[in-house]
């Protein structure tokens, strides 16, 4: 053999071919990710509309500036000796800083990313799978349209909020227990998890499944690994700064009387919208079908089938679980879906097709982002110029707001209007107070219930929707009240 040969055959020539390869194989997620992000960054002024946005933002300049996280609400006159549990104080530093140096861009990029990472996640857990490109770019481009709930805001779980670090997790925790290889970082992202959102409660939901599954199998190595893992996310828990703590701010939320009244806790049926909702109401339809048809078949992994089917029914009782159904259900249907491809579709050929649309869809994310950040903003509902008004003649009125206010208010004036409640609810409000507050907001407007807690908590002012018409004949005709300001959203009533 010459020498002319032998360089002919060495490795040296097959890089660009290897790299070329490498590309063509990552077709998929170049695909995914661009057309989500797009997706994501043409529903930017939705990524902020989320109502306690506002005061997260402002704990997390409190923590900055104090150097700990506060004992109690330094921003209500109605806590009385509650202690405040924020189970979200990693996440609304991590928001501080962000907002300080970068603005709203720079939140709206961070959510972006975590989807971005969510894609990718979702689709290496279904290749893993063996689906092929062709169905898993189905599967996962559906579920990814589908689970941030833009349909449905505020209720919108790819959003600036710590909900989003939760769904995050949610999918990390099931592709590594999917892997099978990895669960021994578990332990380290549930430190991560426990700072940023009480919604860690459900890895060890996730763990579980999959622990029950091999004892299941008698599958006794995996059962070991992830009981392991399991007892290390248990003590990676208390690595906080509330300690054992953290398991009362848990307590102040879940079964908690309050979740009547928050429409994320409440039925699918109830946040229901049409015709937003049919594209989700469609592939849970699809979903069951499938399910039924194959429900023998050995290849889909039984612990995401048990976790699709669960968070499907958790779905339609809370609607904030029903995005971790599509999620979850990921996987199965991807391999659904394989079935009913042609079987001569050519895995090279769609990949190479995949990646030629994903550098498309790169191009265009910049263009998206430009055109999406001027209107960049938190809602609307209280402007600055309203905070201004308010801050100029009631800095030390009684005002009882609206709870959808609450964080904005609490934002633009960082206290120096104090506020009667807001989203942060049972972690940081008496539970007399809240049980007051949620009569004044029933479908039948109750007379009796405004006067006795415009009296109770010695009201001087009332910031209220605009668009009540009940609550304005009372105060103003009934009353007395003057109505003082009208802002595009909200009015200001005053006590004579």
């Amino acid at each position: 053999m010459d020498a002319l040969q032998v360089w002919g055959d060495s490795k040296f020539d097959r890089g660009p071919d290897a790299i070329r390869s490498y590309f063509q194989r990552s077709g998929i997620y170049i695909f995914l990710i661009s057309f989500a992000c797009v997706y994501y960054l043409s529903n930017a002024s939705l990524l902020l509309a989320h109502y306690d946005l506002g005061w997260h933002l402002a704990a997390g300049d409190l923590i900055r500036s104090s150097g700990h996280i506060p004992f109690q609400d330094p921003w209500s006159f109605t806590l009385g000796d509650r202690q405040w549990y924020n189970l979200s104080w990693l996440w609304d530093v991590i928001a501080s800083v962000l907002f300080q140096y970068t603005k709203f861009s720079g939140l709206v990029l961070f959510v972006v990313a975590c989807g971005a990472v969510i894609v990718g996640y979702l689709a290496s857990a279904c290749l893993r799978s063996g689906a092929s490109a062709a169905a898993v770019g189905l599967s996962v481009f559906s579920a990814c349209l589908l689970y941030p709930s833009f349909a449905t805001p505020p209720n919108i779980y790819l959003a600036a909020s710590p909900n989003t670090s939760t769904m995050l997790f949610c999918v990390i925790f099931y592709a590594e227990c999917l892997k099978r290889t990895r669960c021994f970082l578990l332990p380290a992202i549930m430190v991560l998890w426990a700072n940023l959102h009480g919604g860690f409660l459900l890895g060890f939901l996730i763990g579980g499944i999959f622990c029950g599954a091999a004892l299941l199998r008698r599958d006794w190595v995996h059962f070991k690994i992830y009981s392991f893992a399991g007892v290390g996310c248990f003590i990676a828990i208390f690595i906080n700064p509330l300690g054992w703590h953290i398991y009362d701010g848990l307590s102040s939320t879940l079964g908690h009387f309050v979740q009547a009244n928050i429409t994320e806790w409440q039925s699918y049926y109830a946040n229901m919208t049409l015709p937003g909702s049919i594209p989700g109401i469609l592939y849970a339809l699809i979903f069951i079908a499938l399910e039924l048809r194959y429900r023998g078949s050995r290849p889909i992994p039984l612990e995401s089938r048990l976790l699709s089917w669960l968070f499907l029914f958790l779905g339609l009782y809370q609607f904030r679980y029903m995005s971790f159904f599509f999620i979850f259900s990921t996987v199965p249907m991807a391999l659904h879906i394989d079935r009913l491809l042609p079987k001569a579709l050519n895995n090279f050929e769609v990949q190479r097709s995949l990646l030629a649309a994903g550098v498309i869809g790169m191009c265009a994310l910049p263009l998206t982002f430009m055109q999406t950040e001027p209107a960049l903003e938190l809602p609307e509902m209280i402007s600055e110029q309203d905070a201004l008004y308010l801050q100029t003649h009631f800095s030390h009125a009684r005002l009882l707001n609206h709870w959808n206010v609450g964080g904005l208010l609490i934002f633009r004036t960082h206290g120096t209007v104090p506020v009667f409640v807001d989203g942060r609810a049972a972690t940081a409000y008496p539970d007399a107070l809240l049980r007051d507050y949620f009569k004044l907001v029933d479908d039948e407007f109750d007379e009796t219930a405004w006067d006795t807690v415009l009296e109770k908590y010695q009201i001087d002012a009332v910031l209220w929707v605009k668009a009540h018409e009940a609550l304005r004949r009372f105060l103003v005709d009934k009353r007395g009240w003057k109505e003082e300001y009208a802002g595009l959203y909200e009015t200001i009533y005053v006590k004579p």
